[in-house]
């Protein structure tokens, strides 16, 4: 079968599309690097190489993305989900392959990305997924304090609905908690997914990771960027006393928390649907548009750049720290 090819670069255009890759990829996980040399954890940073186990190194590898042919690059060839261009020592992601080989996890992707990306945004959850995973709980999994205490965190999933629906959250939850929310599980997923859930917003990474060569570099770091500003949020929101690490709490147990988490929630869901949709077109071409999601209009990329600001100013801080 022959590879379908959509565009060739020569070696000059790659290796300069590859060199700045890695000098993005470099900056975005540099801090962590260096707390990892020299044995340190960082509470919020950390779970970003840590429960999306892919290290520094393999975001770090510059793909083109399917169909995009590579001149004298033969080394490529011998990679995975790579197939040989149509001249001499060139290379090629190919979608084909990786959906022969793959055939279960490409129709998860598919149904993941297209499917959460069809449905509304839910906005009434407020964070309340990491209250409930230590709701009534002597032993935490993180080592941060409590910044209500135990008393007062029990009190604050009391006084509200779970509405959780992603089951990589949930499973975490409580033997008390679980109760509160509405039962997930994982072959339901794809069914339950929706924009508005931070977490579904982080794992855009994660299936961007997982296609591996069919995703352009610069999309890969794209999805990584949003996992690493929604992750701040998250940590925000919870109830952990996070202010060793200069966290500032987003207190969604009041009023104006609640308006805050929602305001910045909205733009993340803008920001994800986009990266979805970029992820089914780079992979699939034409087959890939999903009508469903629709466009970013002007006013909803306001939204998701006035939503990621406050997280990139304070990556700011924190990497020059």
């Amino acid at each position: 079968m022959s590879v379908l090819i959509t565009s060739t670069l020569d070696r000059s255009t790659w290796q300069q599309r590859e060199a700045a890759h890695h000098e993005r990829a470099d900056a975005l996980t540099a801090a962590h690097r260096g707390r990892a040399s020299r044995g340190e954890k960082h509470p919020v940073w950390d779970f970003l190489f840590t429960y999306y186990s892919y290290p520094p190194a393999q975001l770090r590898r510059w793909h083109p993305g399917a169909g995009v042919q590579l001149e004298d690059a033969a080394e490529r060839r011998e990679w995975r989900w790579y197939s040989p261009g149509t001249t001499p020592e060139s290379a090629v992601p190919d979608a084909a392959t990786f959906a022969s080989e793959k055939t279960a996890l490409a129709g998860l992707i598919e149904r993941m990305l297209r499917r959460t990306a069809a449905r509304p945004g839910q906005f009434g959850c407020f964070g309340l997924h990491e209250w409930a995973m230590v709701y009534r709980d002597g032993e935490h999994r993180h080592t941060a304090s409590l910044r209500l205490g135990q008393t007062g965190t029990d009190a604050v999933v009391e006084a509200h609905d779970l509405r959780c629906t992603h089951f990589d959250a949930f499973r975490f939850f409580t033997p008390d908690a679980v109760g509160r929310n509405r039962p997930l599980d994982r072959a339901s997923q794809p069914d339950l997914e929706q924009p508005g859930c931070l977490h579904a917003g982080m794992d855009v990474y994660k299936w961007a990771m997982k296609l591996g060569p069919l995703i352009p570099g610069d999309l890969l770091l794209d999805t990584f960027e949003l996992a690493r500003d929604i992750r701040l949020l998250d940590m925000e929101a919870a109830p952990y006393d996070l202010a060793e690490w200069g966290v500032v709490p987003v207190a969604i147990e009041t009023a104006e928390g609640k308006a805050e988490y929602v305001r910045r929630q909205r733009g993340f869901a803008e920001r994800g649907n986009v990266l979805r949709q970029r992820l089914l077109s780079a992979w699939l071409g034409q087959d890939g548009q999903c009508q469903d999601a629709g466009a970013q209009s002007a006013q909803g990329a306001q939204t998701a750049l006035d939503a990621a600001s406050s997280s990139r100013s304070f990556m700011t801080r924190s990497a020059a720290s």
